[in-house]
């Protein structure tokens, strides 16, 4: 079935900014982390929180509008769970930075295992002007 869907992985320079700011605090990476368990109600999560609710509900917030999050209603409760789809694009963002810097690494450990030049190479090397 995955196979079959299509999933936008670029995110947009405004998006990759959200997500790098929603997931900036502890508590909105631990409630993040706590969605993704299960389905939670933005009650039970606060409750686990030395914050008023009002808090709580504006780093829900935080993390719905990053999209990492989708809360819907039920009754007079808003429950919350993550979002897998904004989940893997955040992910396959960060696989692509570990890709750039992996190859600099692989790079920079090819010139330190080149030998160094030695002084008769330095010397027979053409000159300007020859």
């Amino acid at each position: 079935m995955y196979n079959q869907m299509v999933v936008q992985t670029e995110l947009s320079e405004a998006e990759i900014d959200r997500v790098f700011h929603a997931l900036a605090t502890a508590t909105r990476r631990d409630i993040l982390r706590r969605t993704i368990d299960r389905e939670q109600s933005v009650s039970e999560l606060a409750r686990d929180y030395e914050m008023s609710f009002a808090a709580v509900q504006k780093h829900v917030a935080v993390l719905e509008e990053a999209r990492l999050i989708v809360k819907r209603a039920e009754g007079r409760e808003r429950l919350v769970r993550a979002n897998p789809e904004m989940i893997a694009r955040a992910r396959a963002l960060l696989a692509r930075y570990e890709e750039l810097w992996r190859a600099r690494i692989a790079r920079l450990d090819d010139l330190l295992a080149e030998p160094p030049a030695s002084d008769n190479e330095r010397n027979e090397a053409p000159k300007r002007g020859d």
